[in-house]
């Protein structure tokens, strides 16, 4: 667990899978991002699929951000990008405060993609049927944008969204859907800072601490060693914008002491970084994984 302002935040698995190596470092060689990737005979990497939640206990508001890929997967569909899912990872956060999924105030979607929001919901009963939220009684959030791009994709990127997560929230008084460039937030100890080269208006949250603040960076950087500005996904579909965000971010890093939580990182939820060097790297891993 770290602390940023009035929250407790923790890094949840709620489970793994794997993604095309070549696709995920886009035109970086393989003999480069190998050293540091678990790699299988069909060139795909292992991933973890992280929540990040945070708890105020004062005033037992629970906010969680992503929900991983979650349950709704057939044998060959789970196969396909070997998903599993943890179903006990963000209620075993939850339990020492003695709170449940029910508990949790705000879910804030950083982007729709698959492996991000589909833990949303569960099926209500049988595979392929109706579905369930989650997190029955929270405030989902998402900006309005990206949530019109995910439901009207280009062919570029279709496969990266399903429409089982988003058609319960599509219709739910449970979606909260913000606007503009420089959205305003309601949310005690969170603002938002908007990022546009994986997916279009993706909403990063930024947990304000005077000391040092955090930034859970979604898929503008997903893992640790996403750190190079130009070690961009092939997945994105703006990346030279996504290079450029990185090394925007990278600018005032150092400045205000920043914290950033990562969503696929194996080995650590979060890290302070290094940006004094020649290459980004991490200084200090925070919330490391368990047996890391």
């Amino acid at each position: 667990m770290i602390r940023a302002g009035r929250y407790e935040i923790h890094s949840a698995i709620t489970g793994w899978d794997r993604l095309d190596g070549g696709a995920m470092f886009g035109v970086v060689p393989k003999v480069l991002w190998q050293k540091t990737e678990d790699t299988d005979d069909d060139n795909r990497i292992l991933m973890a699929l992280r929540s990040l939640v945070a708890i105020d206990p004062e005033e037992k508001r629970v906010v969680v951000i992503d929900t991983g890929a979650g349950s709704k997967w057939d044998d060959q569909e789970a196969a396909r990008f070997a998903i599993t899912y943890d179903s006990g990872a963000i209620p075993r956060v939850l339990a020492p405060y003695g709170l449940t999924m029910e508990d949790v105030t705000d879910v804030i979607i950083t982007h729709t993609h698959f492996d991000h929001a589909g833990g949303m919901t569960d099926w209500a009963g049988k595979q392929d049927g109706p579905t369930s939220l989650v997190f029955p009684n929270a405030s989902h959030w998402v900006h309005e944008s990206h949530w019109s791009h995910a439901l009207r994709p280009t062919d570029r990127d279709r496969a990266s969204f399903l429409m089982r997560d988003l058609e319960l929230l599509n219709d739910s008084d449970r979606l909260v859907r913000l606007t503009g460039d420089e959205p305003e937030s309601t949310i005690p100890g969170i603002r938002w800072r908007l990022s546009h080269g994986h997916t279009p208006y993706q909403l990063l949250p930024w947990f304000e601490d005077d000391d040092s603040p955090l930034l859970f960076v979604g898929d503008m950087i997903p893992t640790s060693t996403h750190l190079p500005p130009a070690w961009v996904m092939a997945y994105d579909l703006y990346p030279l914008k996504t290079l450029d965000e990185r090394k925007a971010l990278y600018s005032s890093a150092a400045s205000i002491n920043l914290r950033i939580a990562f969503p696929h990182d194996r080995f650590h939820g979060a890290g302070r970084l290094d940006v004094s060097g020649k290459r980004v790297q991490i200084a200090e891993g925070l919330l490391p994984s368990p047996g890391a």
